[in-house]
């Protein structure tokens, strides 16, 4: 199910940041540097930013006279400069981020740059804006997880510029548009209007709640706004048919612990809410997984603040039974991602992805991994099995 690795890369690119010796913030520069015009590139043939100065604002993929000439350079676009060490954005490369540069000498790059591309974020440097996936066609239709109606589950992956992509089962990306980082909450399981095909939800900086409705391909229609005040609920989780009545719902745990099932009416609205009872709020994530346990009612899984994860397995009836353990060590997830059967068994799997190692420098080697426990229909889960290791420079999957 893996596509190959480019973590051996992405791991020299950012070793490159701190070890190479960037020169001051574009502010303080020379006054050979500070004279790059704005929304440029520029590199020099010598070192700090002396002799002959070539610019550009378009990707190349090949340098022309400047191939490994330049010494020095420097980036006053709004994007990631990617510079490669050989023709056609290939070999090794070093990102360089808006308003930033080397004019010092360092012998890594030192006449060493044979293309130049522009990117929004550094991992587009080497890998695609979403992050890679891929599912086994299901035996079995969960009612959620495929928004395409390929019988494969399907990811939304947002990317640190905002950017949504929907990422088919056999791992293709399409942009859904951008704007999305104003979401705080997205979380989507399966169909809200009634007609078939699953919905998102999202919740705005400002707590206006989004629905936005499933066309059945992999893109959504007209948002319709479903009302405001949402800003205190500390998780928003669409669970699916908890209550018995063939509806989607939704889970909601405000500020002071309190979990409330908001019940669906099929007509991409909600009833009124009903409380499920206080003492939620040492919970840090919620994830509704479907069926876990082959009793045909929706279960939940909630990790706490220990980073211990719980079964709470659905009744049919709008609450849960008596929670189970599964487990310690998850507080290193920093996503998790239900969408029903992943390895094409007819179970219902988790998927959930280890800490970004982007820039975070508490990253252990286990970062970057979005990894799938399978399901045995039993109520728990069996070893993880690491599916990619692209997880980095993202904000979030859904």
């Amino acid at each position: 199910m893996n596509r190959p690795l480019r973590r051996l890369l992405v791991a020299a690119g950012s070793m490159a940041l701190a070890a190479v010796p960037l020169s001051a913030p574009a502010q303080a520069a020379t006054m050979s540097a500070s004279a790059c015009p704005s929304g440029y590139l520029c590199g020099w043939s010598g070192t700090d930013a002396t002799g002959s100065m070539m610019k550009t604002r378009t990707d190349m993929p090949t340098m022309g006279t400047w191939d490994n000439r330049i010494r020095s350079y420097w980036n006053r676009t709004s994007s990631v400069s990617c510079l490669y060490s050989d023709p056609k954005y290939s070999g090794s490369y070093f990102p360089d981020p808006p308003d930033n540069g080397l004019s010092s000498y360092d012998s890594s790059l030192d006449k060493a740059i044979s293309s130049v591309k522009f990117v929004p974020n550094e991992r587009e440097c080497v890998d695609p804006p979403y992050a890679g996936w891929y599912a086994q066609p299901s035996p079995s239709t969960a009612g959620f997880g495929d928004l395409n109606g390929d019988g494969r589950a399907d990811l939304l992956s947002r990317d640190r510029s905002g950017r949504l992509w929907f990422v088919s089962g056999t791992g293709d990306g399409t942009l859904l548009g951008g704007g999305w980082n104003s979401m705080t909450a997205l979380t989507r399981h399966g169909d809200l209007t009634g007609d078939g095909t699953e919905d998102l939800v999202a919740r705005d900086s400002s707590g206006e709640l989004w629905l936005y409705p499933g066309n059945g391909w992999g893109k959504f229609g007209t948002r319709k706004d479903l009302g405001g005040g949402w800003k205190s609920m500390a998780t928003v989780t669409a669970t699916g048919d908890l209550n018995g009545d063939g509806r989607g719902d939704l889970l909601a745990r405000d500020s002071a612990g309190t979990l409330w099932l908001y019940v669906g009416t099929g007509h991409g609205t909600f009833g009124a809410r009903k409380s499920l009872g206080g003492g939620w709020k040492s919970m840090n994530a919620l994830t509704a997984p479907g069926d876990l346990n082959g009793d045909r009612h929706g279960d939940l899984l909630a990790r706490d603040a220990s980073g211990n994860l719980w079964l709470y397995p659905g009744n049919g009836h709008g609450s849960f039974g008596a929670r189970k353990l599964l487990g310690g060590g998850w507080g290193q997830m920093s996503a998790f991602v239900s969408v029903g059967d992943v390895d094409g068994d007819g179970r219902n799997d988790l998927v959930a992805a280890t800490q970004d190692g982007y820039l975070n420098s508490d990253a252990t080697f286990e970062a970057n991994e979005l990894r799938l426990y399978a399901g045995n229909g039993k109520g728990s889960f069996a070893k993880y099995q690491v599916l990619y290791r692209d997880w980095y420079d993202l904000n979030g999957g859904f």
